[in-house]
């Protein structure tokens, strides 16, 4: 029998369009089937509460896919788990196993390739092969360039220039096979990490609302194609419809690759007439992309700010404020109904992210740092590249950023887009009663009707912690403030 070869899974916690694991299975040679939780190496940001939930579910999917790959062998493979730091662990797993080589896929937060470079470099220098592969993304980052040769700062000509590349390669089906080690390595017990709350139990939301892993995201590529593609291009902004996919803390974890979205809509597209809604939604699976382009050009802009004059920027420290905000208590429906869906769901509506952190940043003048902290912390699909790039577009700090002077009404923004106040209704019940004409801007409903709608202001439901009109002014200044300071140097 030949020596193994150890696969490391991270980020692409899937069987197929996996091209490290594929290119193992190819050689014939006994697979060791690898994850280390790494929450030790310097520089690496520890997963927030709901991600190591969803890492849980992510890592017994994949244990029990790997196990049914087992056709012709007495003994089934098995995903080993280690804890500790990745070179260390890494280094005498290699060593316990006896193997030949380590594959794994490539990951981009800026860490991580410095890790993962250093790692290479060691397993080859003791003689152990070692190869990576690109499976996260439809273009690896820097090879998407302007006609110069210089990174792109628009998404608009970066989209374009993807277009330009050709179709991404075409995923590549699971192995049928995957040829276990003997003796198989003990590891850890998922139930030891304690990944998932017990004391107290937050995550009910959650267990209602997903399933982790490979099957559950085909689930809901399917589900989309079926009921949401059709109307995502006019109802992808309107957070009571389900128009939207919800691929993305599957995509995120890589229980489903990019390319096997991209060729799935593609096809479903073209079968049924939906070359617009496919354009539309492969955009903002660009979108995606375009954010790990930009934090592989600019690694400092997980804290820092794209544009270097918003280093200036008079940001407030207001923790009453931050607090209404996390606990959706702001007064606006529409806010606090997308705060209070991410609380319950670890996801909340991408129309309704924008008008949320908006009204951070804009409306409270509080750092999107702090904004991206929360996120990171709630949300199933924190994202390293996509988080910071979406809050420093919001911020106006970020490339192709939304502009200072676009300061989202969170009132008008949802009579836009929720005109029936179904979303608010779910997600706000202490004012459901209240006519669609005040549902979400319940401070203006005269006194009678918030009587019979079982509305108190102040005591069942907040008053607006901050008025738009003077909060729209004080933003507007605190941008024309650091224009003022870059003319002046």
């Amino acid at each position: 029998m030949s020596a193994p070869i150890v696969v490391w899974f991270r980020q692409d916690l899937r069987l197929a369009d996996n091209p490290a694991l594929a290119a193992a299975a190819e050689t014939g040679a006994p697979i060791a089937p690898l994850f280390i939780l790494d929450e030790a190496s310097e520089g690496l940001r520890p997963l927030g509460g709901a991600s190591r939930w969803w890492l849980h579910g992510s890592l017994a999917a994949l244990g029990d896919a790997i196990a049914d790959r087992a056709p012709g062998h007495a003994v089934a493979p098995q995903l080993c788990l280690r804890r500790g730091p990745a070179a260390d662990v890494l280094a005498q797993f290699v060593a316990e196993v006896g193997a030949r080589a380590v594959y794994w896929n490539r990951v981009y937060e800026p860490e991580g390739v410095a890790r993962d470079t250093r790692i290479k470099q060691s397993l080859r220098a003791n003689g152990i092969e070692a190869r990576s592969f690109q499976a996260g993304l439809l273009f690896e980052p820097g090879t998407i360039q302007s006609k110069s040769g210089t990174p792109l700062k628009v998404f608009t000509a970066f989209w374009r220039a993807c277009l330009a590349a050709g179709e991404p390669d075409a995923p590549s089906a699971a192995p049928k096979a995957i040829a276990p080690v003997i003796p198989t390595p003990a590891g850890d017990k998922l139930s030891d990490w304690a990944l998932r709350p017990s004391a107290p139990d937050w995550a009910g939301g959650l267990r209602d609302s997903w399933t982790p892993g490979e099957t559950g995201a085909k689930r809901r590529l399917a589900h989309f194609l079926d009921a949401g593609l059709a109307d995502y291009a006019q109802g992808r902004d309107y957070p009571g419809r389900s128009s939207v996919s919800m691929l993305s803390p599957h995509l995120h974890f890589g229980e489903i690759g990019p390319r096997e979205v991209w060729y799935a809509v593609r096809h479903h597209a073209a079968a049924h007439g939906l070359d617009r809604a496919a354009e539309a939604y492969l955009r903002e699976i660009g979108w995606r992309e375009f954010g790990y382009h930009l934090l592989f050009h600019n690694p400092a802009m997980e804290t820092e700010p794209l544009r270097p004059e918003f280093a200036r920027f008079p940001w407030r420290d207001d923790p009453a404020a931050l607090s209404a905000w996390q606990r959706g208590r702001t007064g606006y429906p529409v806010v606090d109904a997308g705060m209070r869906q991410l609380w319950h769901t670890g996801w909340m509506h991408n129309r309704v992210r924008m008008v949320v952190a908006s009204f951070l940043v804009k409306h409270l003048l509080i750092p999107w740092q702090q904004g991206e902290a929360w996120f990171w912390d709630t949300l199933v699909d924190a994202d390293l590249a996509s988080n910071t790039a979406n809050w420093q577009w919001v911020a106006g700090s970020g490339a192709d950023a939304a502009p200072y002077f676009r300061i989202f009404n969170p009132t008008t923004q949802g009579e836009k887009f929720d005109a029936a106040g179904d979303y608010v209704r779910r997600w706000v019940p202490e004012i459901a009663g209240l006519p669609d004409r005040f549902i979400h801007a319940p401070s203006t409903a005269p006194e009678d009707i918030l009587s019979a709608a079982g509305v108190w202001l102040g005591e069942t439901y907040p008053a607006p912690i901050v008025d738009h009109k003077a909060a729209r002014a004080r933003a507007l200044a605190a941008f024309e403030s650091i224009k003022a300071t870059a003319r002046t140097g």
